[in-house]
């Protein structure tokens, strides 16, 4: 069991090793782990910056490991209100007068603390906003602070994040992450050997802007195969906006996704807690190596649908309270 402060191509890094994985956090760029590697299968999960892709990593973390983007997705032309406050984001898809992914995937945090026992190592990585530190608080006036836990042991990556409204007033609160899931994963095989299973339910109808009309459709036939036997994720364009509805796997209900190597019998698993209700799932076209599952807490552009809390997962902070949410990788 080991957490050590170490370089990851010039940046400050911490790793975070036990006898079966190893794992890499950036705290000065939100927090992202980076890496998270099987030594004992020699499986690499995530998508990690190599030494050439490290200003592409300060510039869009978003495309690289476990990015946590607050709020997530889009809003539509930057603007929400709620309450008596009118939330003006900048314009950052100008071909679709969008904002996206939030700002805090970029934000430097702190360690808080570090825990080393025998069966595990702990993390934890804390960023606070308010009128001083104003990075976001500027375009989201309210104080809170963020904390991200990571506990890793043989068997698994546990990732908790956490926010605490620091503040007067109650606070809109989305979640999500941007994950791109390598693929493949594992040496001496190809992308067609891969299929991807994810607890979804239904999808989104979307705009030409990306955004939900509102409207809920059932998947198609070939979006069932994410709910079924998997779905091949490489060679076409991919960008759905879906419903979180639970699987059924060994016997119990789980949410999240599970990327197969069929030719091997060996998965990643991307297990989230219930509060993750809508999924995005997007390829960057098909011809890359990965594949990003994206849990959200409420659906793109939430703020703005007309429609009830409880489909858009639209939820609010109240002052003084604190949220969690928990989401695990592990291979079998």
């Amino acid at each position: 069991m080991k957490i050590e402060k170490i370089s990851w191509h010039g940046v400050e890094a911490v790793l975070m090793e036990t006898d079966v994985y190893e794992a890499v956090v950036i705290p000065s760029v939100g927090a992202n782990l980076i890496r998270l590697y099987n030594k004992a299968l020699k499986i690499d999960i995530l998508r990690t910056p190599t030494e050439l892709e490290m200003e592409t990593f300060r510039a869009r973390p978003q495309i690289f490991g476990v990015p946590l983007l607050f709020p997530p997705n889009r809003i539509e032309d930057g603007k929400y209100s709620f309450g008596r406050n009118i939330y003006q984001y900048p314009i950052t898809i100008p071909a679709q007068n969008n904002y996206h992914h939030g700002i805090i995937k970029s934000e430097v945090f702190n360690i808080t603390r570090t825990r080393i026992s025998p069966d595990a190592v702990e993390v934890e990585a804390t960023y606070c906003s308010n009128c001083i530190n104003n990075a976001i608080y500027t375009d989201f006036p309210h104080e809170f602070c963020c904390k991200i836990r990571f506990i890793l042991t043989d068997n698994e990556l546990t990732h908790i994040v956490s926010f605490t409204n620091m503040g007067t007033e109650t606070m809109p609160l989305g979640v999500g992450y941007h994950t791109p899931i390598r693929l493949p994963f594992m040496e001496n095989s190809s992308k067609s050997d891969y299929k991807l299973r994810l607890s979804v339910g239904n999808r989104w109808e979307l705009t030409d802007r990306s955004l939900p009309t509102g409207n809920l459709l059932e998947l198609t036939e070939e979006e069932q195969q994410l709910r079924n036997e998997g779905m091949t994720v490489t060679g076409k364009p991919i960008e759905i906006a879906l419903t979180d509805k639970a699987l059924i796997v060994n016997d119990r209900t789980y949410h999240g996704a599970i990327l197969t190597n069929e030719a091997k019998n060996i998965s990643v698993y991307y297990e989230v807690d219930k509060q993750f209700k809508h999924w995005t799932l997007w390829n960057n076209g098909g011809e890359v190596d990965w594949v990003c599952p994206e849990p959200q807490t409420w659906a793109i552009n939430a703020p703005n649908l007309a429609l009830p809390a409880e489909v858009t997962g639209f939820q609010t902070l109240k002052a003084g309270a604190t949220w969690s949410g928990t989401t695990r990788f592990y291979v079998k």
